[in-house]
């Protein structure tokens, strides 16, 4: 038999282990847009980005200037130009697909646009790449007898997928400075 006192005791430990555990990780974690012990932001480092010029793919160019566009806001969030240290250089490329048709007209009534966006970040002044990877998103839309209704869905699929391209991209870079793997360090490809 056991005792009443050790049936109390028993759902009190997990409790205890539980707090005991949240007080030891609590200083482990800071916020990732936080200033850091040098008096420097994630947000100040990321303005450091030059975002260069992205080659034009025949049919393919409003994504690269959505793309580049939400970017240069995202990382400089139109505050005054900093020196500049790292440039970004992308290449991006989308394609459509079609899960819907209709059997009767033959044309598709819904496309998702997907979109890829690889990017390197090197010195400023030049050298070898301190980080590549690659971005990808993915937006549905539906398409609609009416032309321009389904142009204007397409465009709209395509400033989507550029914005959630740009914030992958802005959230890696954001990690990688407040890890401090963005100064002097190198970055394996992803």
């Amino acid at each position: 038999m056991s005792s009443p006192e050790t049936k109390r005791r028993a759902p009190l430990l997990p409790v205890l282990l539980t707090l005991a555990a949240t007080v030891l990780l609590g200083g482990c974690f800071r916020p990732l847009y936080a200033t850091s012990a040098t008096g420097t932001s994630v947000h100040d480092e990321l303005a450091t980005v030059d975002v260069a010029s992205m080659p034009n793919v025949a049919g393919q160019e409003r994504l690269s200037h959505y793309l580049r566009n939400e970017l240069v806001f995202q990382l400089n969030g139109g505050a005054p130009a900093m020196t500049k240290r790292y440039r970004l250089e992308m290449t991006s490329s989308e394609s459509v697909q079609t899960a819907i048709v209709n059997s009767q007209t033959g044309n598709a009534e819904s496309a998702t646009l997907n979109g890829t966006a690889h990017f390197t970040v090197r010195p400023i002044a030049g050298g070898d790449p301190i980080v590549n990877a690659t971005a990808t998103a993915s937006a549905s839309y539906d398409r609609n007898p009416q032309r321009f209704a389904s142009i204007r869905a397409a465009r709209e699929a395509e400033i989507l997928v550029a914005k959630q391209l740009a914030e992958q991209i802005k959230t890696r870079l954001a990690a990688l400075f407040a890890s401090g793997a963005l100064k002097g360090g190198s970055v394996a490809s992803r």
